[in-house]
């Protein structure tokens, strides 16, 4: 029996971008983190997103809103149009679902998927989307600095000055590099 390896999830405050994030390493070596309609499944769950099951075509309907969102937000980074191809599948999506906030008894809120369906996840990451593409909620849509990574994240730094998508990944990654980097330099002077 072999056992499959499956990459953790990279999970952040922000729905839509954390979504995102279901692929990394989008300009290295490609990371799914999503292989299966099933990881689909587990993602949305851990966002409180529960839905009932996932088909081969709903992961690649998922697949096809990331990707839409990530063209999306990369363009709002770049300060370029947004792709209408990208921006209409995450108005798509949005107005596919049937999903709605509900008040919870500790005075906080999540959504109530009405069918329990993954078109109805889908429809609050777009909608989550729309609302920090546009510029809705306080924050910056940035692109992560790592070469390799280029993840879009929502940045809401005190100056927007964040550079990395997550610190404990990228942005150690890169620090150890320029690290590295300098040690084999001082200890090769003649360089």
């Amino acid at each position: 029996m072999s056992v499959t390896f499956v990459p953790e999830f990279r999970l952040g405050k922000v729905l839509a971008t954390s979504f995102t994030a279901t692929l990394t390493e989008r300009r290295g070596e490609p990371v799914e983190r999503m292989p299966v309609p099933s990881r689909l499944v587990d993602w949305l769950a851990v966002y409180g997103l529960v839905v009932d099951s996932c088909s081969d075509s709903q992961l690649e309907r998922a697949r096809e809103l990331r990707e839409s969102i990530h063209a999306a937000a990369t363009a709002v980074a770049e300060r370029n149009p947004i792709p209408p191809s990208a921006a209409r599948v995450i108005n798509d999506c949005s107005a596919h679902g049937q999903a709605s906030p509900v008040l919870t008894a500790e005075g906080g809120w999540k959504w109530r998927l009405r069918s329990g369906s993954v078109e109805d996840a889908l429809s609050v990451i777009a909608a989550d989307a729309i609302s920090v593409i546009s510029g809705e909620r306080p924050g910056k849509i940035a692109l992560c600095a790592s070469p390799t990574c280029r993840a879009a994240f929502f940045d809401t730094s005190r100056g927007h000055t964040r550079r990395w998508c997550e610190m404990n990944t990228c942005g150690n990654r890169e620090k150890k590099e320029r690290f590295l980097a300098s040690k084999r330099k001082s200890s090769n002077p003649a360089d």
